[in-house]
């Protein structure tokens, strides 16, 4: 690390179905930083995955705008020296024009980045082989926690309890459709049916007695080739964050948050209730639950988080059923960072204010060594 500011390489946007969310976190993550501490170099991925250098101004990175935000190309791309060398960290710009210019070596990558070729290991991988420091989970833990059947397997495999679900692969899909529909027959409606490889509520149908369950299959793998199908779970939506612990301390869990999606056009918490729609729904940090619920569900965040041996954050979702019993839904090793998403949230409710979270998650990243740990 060099003996000035450390210099963080903000990387986001990218070529998922996610990247206007991306530019969202990214453009809170910029207003939040301390730019006396940290150095910071902000880096977007357009959709076609070509990496240029963005002047700062985040104003356009919105979603109340009427405009999807988006970076776009034109100015100087970006990449890193040669992996494997001592040159790995070296961020090297060149213009349209031709010109080439070096910027200097990064100290730390935070990458910002939802869903494919970003959440899903693919990065994280890019990056050891450049042995630079990053933010966040490495590359199985990334992989896993970014394939909603894997992390299921995961999850079951350390004693957690996981709703009845299952999963319709690409060559499943292609070779009998009239299988894989029948395969759904033993789940009860209504059914949730996603993307098992991507975020945010992208591409995921509610289907209900009487719904066509072959069309939100095809609408999921628009998204995704590999399809997870859920039984409905009747339940409050609670989440909690997890921070990784500092050296060889435990990973930490915040007070939960709860999400309630109120009734009218939203029929579960989707995109447009997340991101767009603000009376849609609302969140309720700390969650109303008595104090045994908020230690159980604490517990078992961290508990999900070790499992798969997940680094820096991520964000654990449950279902609390009326009968008391906690069901876990899904992990994000990436979770949706603006200062009014839930995981910032969670944590200032607990005591650790937004910027102090970017803070603490830059210098967890440079404490931790690549490669194998």
């Amino acid at each position: 690390m060099s003996s000035t500011r450390p210099r963080v390489l903000l990387l986001f946007g990218g070529r998922s179905s996610e990247h206007p969310v991306s530019c969202v976190t990214a453009a809170g993550v910029m207003r939040a930083i301390d730019r006396e501490k940290y150095d910071v170099v902000p880096v977007g991925i357009t959709r076609s995955g070509a990496w240029t250098l963005v002047d700062g101004n985040v104003d356009s990175f919105r979603l109340d705008t009427g405009e999807v935000p988006e970076v776009t190309g034109g100015g100087a791309e970006v990449r890193l020296g040669p992996s494997g060398t001592e040159a790995a960290r070296d961020v090297i710009a060149s213009t349209p024009a031709g010109a080439v210019s070096e910027l200097g070596a990064i100290d730390v990558v935070f990458p910002l980045l939802h869903g494919a070729y970003g959440e899903d290991g693919t990065l994280q991988g890019m990056l050891e082989l450049g042995q630079i420091p990053y933010v966040g989970s490495g590359v199985a833990a990334s992989a896993m926690g970014m394939d909603k059947h894997f992390m299921k397997v995961v999850f079951e495999a350390a004693g957690l309890n996981v709703g009845p679900y299952t999963v319709i692969t690409d060559k499943e899909w292609r070779r009998d459709p009239e299988a894989a529909l029948a395969s759904c027959e033993s789940l009860v409606r209504p059914l949730f049916v996603k993307p098992s490889r991507a975020g945010s509520s992208v591409g995921i149908t509610r289907v209900d007695v009487g719904d066509d369950l072959r069309a939100a299959i095809e609408a999921a793998r628009v998204h995704d080739p590999k399809v997870v199908v859920e039984q409905g779970i009747v339940g409050r939506e609670i989440e909690c964050g997890v921070l990784e612990g500092r050296g060889a301390l435990p990973a930490r869990a915040s007070l939960p948050g709860e999400i309630v999606v109120a009734p009218g056009d939203h029929g579960f918490y989707d995109f447009e209730a997340k991101y767009v729609d603000g009376a849609a729904a609302r969140t309720s940090c700390p969650a109303d639950l008595t104090e045994e619920q908020t230690a159980q569900i604490r517990e078992l965040a961290v508990t999900a988080f070790d499992s798969l041996g997940a680094e820096g954050l991520s964000r654990v979702d449950f279902f609390l059923t009326p009968e008391g019993e906690w069901i876990i839904n899904e992990i994000n090793t990436m979770p949706g960072f603006t200062p009014i998403s839930m995981y910032p949230q969670m944590w200032a409710a607990t005591g650790l204010e937004y910027p102090e979270l970017i803070d603490e998650l830059i210098q967890l990243a440079l404490q931790r060594s690549t490669g194998l740990r």
